[in-house]
């Protein structure tokens, strides 16, 4: 579990692909550097969040570790696309100490999303992204969180539909801490949606198909109230 509050940028030292030993897993091994505040602590077999992607730390040292990405994981993240001297956010497993300074967080990557555009407002960047996705839309609400390459950020805008996106806004400082500040125009960017969401649909339609004793009646309303809201809104 993580927290999504980025702890520190480290930079990839090496890669070995389709490394078939322990510590490739028969995908790539990475080398990552520059990262000794997040190390004091380590051991092998910890967990130790990569661009959002929960991975094992085989090997280490004072100032560097090593993980395997596994195919699978390359297929349904962006790690494929580092090179080496790419930066990536890192993040340890959250303690019994930690502060929740972000959102529950899995490191379990749910889709990725492209880089649409990137708006400058003030010393801000607004980052529009959609995702491969489309499905993970309905779990996107303005104001709530997602996990960009592992950082908790707050949605501003959301566009539903065949062709939906959300925005996120980065301030100055969050630039200087994560690796999106760093991207540009179609790039991609790995997403993991609010667990929350996931636990609330499942719930409501557990209960609406009657394994919960629900009334159809309950449903009813539910959607009138969303209704007059915004029939209210549209009339302001």
């Amino acid at each position: 579990m993580f927290t999504g509050i980025v702890e520190t940028l480290g930079t990839i030292a090496a890669l070995e692909k389709q490394d078939d030993t322990a510590s490739g897993g028969g995908g790539t091994s990475l080398l990552i550097s520059d990262c000794s505040e997040i190390l004091d602590d380590a051991h092998s077999g910890d967990s130790i969040s990569i661009n959002g992607t929960c991975l094992t730390v085989t090997e280490f040292d004072k100032s560097s570790f090593k993980v395997g990405v596994s195919p699978e994981t390359l297929r349904r993240t962006n790690l494929g696309n580092l090179t080496q001297n790419s930066k990536v956010n890192l993040e340890r497993a959250v303690s019994a100490s930690t502060r929740m300074g972000g959102h529950f967080v899995q490191g379990h990557v749910d889709t990725i999303a492209t880089i649409q555009s990137i708006t400058p407002d003030g010393n801000a960047l607004t980052f529009r992204l959609q995702p491969r996705d489309k499905s993970v839309l309905r779990y996107i609400v303005e104001k709530g969180y997602v996990t960009l390459d592992g950082a908790s950020l707050t949605v501003t805008r959301v566009q539903d539909g065949a062709d939906g996106w959300w925005e996120v806004m980065l301030i100055a400082y969050t630039q200087e801490k994560v690796v999106m500040a760093r991207k540009k125009e179609g790039d991609d960017v790995n997403v993991e949606v609010d667990m929350v969401g996931k636990y609330v649909e499942k719930s409501v339609a557990g209960y609406f198909e009657g394994k919960g004793g629900g009334d159809i009646a309950i449903l009813e309303k539910m959607v009138g109230r969303i209704v007059d809201e915004r029939l209210k809104g549209a009339s302001k």
